[in-house]
């Protein structure tokens, strides 16, 4: 296994994790952020960010790519490979990936959060085909078709906007009757005439067999079902985190996010938190950004007390 060394370990290339590069290297630390996938997180699948200070409007993708290149440019070194561990040895952390380990005096946990499935059966089966949990990576295939969107919070209402400019009827299922989302896109929503709103209902079964075909609703008061056809069905119920490897160095709450407060402190000294992987009551990219400044200050600060 190669071995590597750094001052400072960032699990996560999404705003928080890019962010902390930024402000690790401004500190005059090298940092190196680790990545399973892709820099920039669940921010890069939004056509149009208009909540970020000093930005009226961005592509999620565009402001994830000037993220990456400020941190590129002043020095952050981006790796791929999925954290498996992390170790302690003669003082240091051990970050493990399949192929490298990487030796560091402070590591921040930026590993943010994946899509939340509905959990029923076929869902895993029909994904590519017809099942999805991004509109705008898969939106076109659908154009001219009948699509549902299943959520409550602003991607669904982003995915919903989205799809009713290119669907013929959308579908927006929602548990409640009022949405955790914006009431500016709520009420965007229903100015169009190709969005059918379906409250107090959840989907209770994916209907097809080569792919989904339509959805089964119940309504949550009357139980009453009803079968909706569909081409698509577009899964924005939320996220989940994944620290189960690091639960041996922080503590998790009971939705597996890690509890660390507005310092990004952990139980661990070394060790911090930023983004959406934390125990927070707000989520979104100005957040992000905050955390990733936070943790990383704090950890530099650290470094230089030793």
């Amino acid at each position: 296994m190669e071995t590597k060394q750094t001052d400072l370990i960032i699990v996560g290339a999404g705003t928080a994790g890019m962010t902390a590069a930024i402000y690790a290297q401004r500190a005059g630390k090298h940092a190196v952020m680790l990545e399973a996938l892709s820099y920039g997180g669940q921010i890069i699948n939004s056509p149009d960010v208009e909540n970020y200070p000093g930005m009226a409007h961005v592509s999620g993708f565009d402001f994830a790519t000037a993220l990456y290149e400020q941190a590129k440019g002043l020095g952050a070194e981006l790796c791929f490979g999925k954290v498996l561990a992390i170790e302690e040895r003669d003082g240091f952390k051990v970050v493990k990936t399949a192929k490298t380990e990487y030796v560091c005096r402070a590591v921040i946990l930026a590993t943010g959060a994946k899509n939340r499935p509905l959990g029923l059966e076929k869902e895993q089966q029909f994904i590519g085909r017809g099942v999805s949990y991004c509109a705008t990576c898969d939106g076109a295939f659908y154009r001219g078709k009948t699509v549902a969107v299943n959520g409550g919070g602003n991607t669904a209402l982003e995915d919903a906007a989205y799809l009713a400019d290119l669907c013929e009827t959308v579908y927006l299922i929602h548990r409640r009757d009022a949405f955790r989302g914006d009431d500016r896109d709520v009420e965007k929503l229903r100015a169009k005439s190709n969005v059918v709103f379906v409250l107090n209902s959840t989907i209770s079964e994916l209907q097809g067999e080569d792919r989904i075909r339509a959805v089964t609703v119940k309504d949550k008061y009357t139980e009453e079902t009803r079968t909706i056809p569909v081409d698509g069905l577009f899964i924005a119920i939320g996220q989940m985190p994944d620290n189960t490897a690091f639960a041996d160095w922080v503590e998790l709450d009971a939705g597996g996010y890690i509890c660390a407060g507005e310092d990004c402190h952990t139980k661990t000294p070394g060790i911090y938190a930023a983004g959406d992987c934390r125990t927070k009551s707000v989520r979104q990219l100005t957040t992000a950004a905050s955390d990733g400044a936070v943790a990383a200050l704090a950890a530099c600060q650290e470094m230089d007390r030793d």
